[in-house]
């Protein structure tokens, strides 16, 4: 499965590999319109608590605590639809997660394109 998942930053431009764009950020990314963002659906109950993620700022040193946390709240009440929609999206279709933030590596798209390949 991990070769139908990939993840890019939102204001890339759409590729025909990319199958279903689905953006994982809670916040709409800043001066982006819908209309250019090209996307299938927009997944925010699937992105990290507000809390959470004003802990991590995206400091990559947090990172591995990050990911450890997020993997639980993907299995709280809060996040389980949206976590059940993104699988059946990824079952069954080449997709694309999309962030607004720049370093993929270290991203809440990072971390659900994992869990998404590991099946967990």
């Amino acid at each position: 499965m991990a070769e139908r998942i990939t993840c890019r930053r939102v204001y890339e431009d759409t590729s025909a590999k990319d199958g279903k764009r689905v953006l994982v950020d809670r916040v709409w990314p800043r001066g982006l319109s819908k209309e250019a963002a090209h996307l299938d659906e927009w997944l925010r109950d699937v992105a990290p608590s507000t809390e959470l993620r004003r802990w991590y700022g995206h400091e990559p040193h947090r990172f591995a605590e990050f990911r450890r946390r997020y993997l639980a709240e993907l299995r709280d009440p809060e996040h389980r639809e949206a976590a059940g929609r993104l699988r059946d999206l990824a079952d069954h279709d080449r997709i694309t997660l999309l962030t607004a933030t720049r370093d993929l590596d270290h991203s809440q798209a990072a971390v659900l394109a994992e869990w998404l390949a590991d099946g967990t």
